[in-house]
């Protein structure tokens, strides 16, 4: 099964991720971890895109989907894969499908997890941080024992200033823009699953599992 996995930040894809790989026994497949990984390799691509995120600039999408090809490629995803993170713009859909067009591979599913935005803010700037070891915890989900204090290594708990209210709605605000294009665009090829992404992990889980039936 390829599947690409679409949500807002703060909607749980990590986690629900994590189990669907777990799961079905594909890769998941991150443009950013495979951008780390191919510049740390030293390989063709990744200096390529070493080069332009030393100037600051945007990996074009060549480079991206160069990266891509050479991942689903590999031995461990000739069953199936999960990209996450990618693509993005409704111009990288079209030319992610040329490619793996040209792989001999299709999409079988775009699983889209959902949730309102004022939801989502709540997730985000309850998240705290230890400042010593970075231990995640939360206001409300996943409490320290003691106030403000890493249960860990007893250092100082902090909020990171993304996980601040403005800086998260400007997040979801560029979520909307890039990705509102790209949802109708799978909806019209059929290959659009929409799941609810409030509740509990094995709540939502079990809906994307509904959403992967065949009809």
């Amino acid at each position: 099964m390829n599947l690409i996995l679409l949500g807002p930040p703060g909607v749980g894809k990590g986690t629900q991720a994590k189990r669907l790989t777990d799961e079905y026994r594909v890769p998941q497949i991150s443009t950013g971890d495979m951008l780390r990984a191919a510049i740390k390799a030293g390989s063709r691509l990744g200096m390529e895109a070493k080069g332009f995120m030393d100037r600051g600039a945007l990996v074009p999408d060549s480079v991206v989907l160069g990266l891509v090809d050479e991942r689903i490629r590999a031995a461990d995803a000739q069953k199936g894969f999960m990209l996450d993170g990618f693509p993005r713009t409704v111009g990288q859909a079209d030319a992610l499908g040329v490619m793996l067009e040209k792989a001999g591979k299709t999409i079988d599913h775009v699983l889209c997890l959902q949730a309102n935005n004022d939801e989502l803010v709540k997730r985000l700037s309850g998240r705290r941080t230890c400042s010593k070891c970075s231990a995640p915890f939360h206001v409300e989900f996943k409490q320290p024992k003691k106030p403000g204090v890493c249960d860990a290594c007893g250092g100082e708990l902090y909020q990171r200033d993304d996980d601040k209210e403005e800086a998260i709605r400007n997040r979801l605000v560029t979520y909307d823009t890039q990705t509102k294009p790209l949802i109708e665009y799978y909806k019209g090829k059929k290959l659009l699953r929409p799941v609810d992404g409030l509740g509990s992990m094995d709540a939502v889980y079990a809906r994307i599992q509904g959403a992967l039936r065949p009809a």
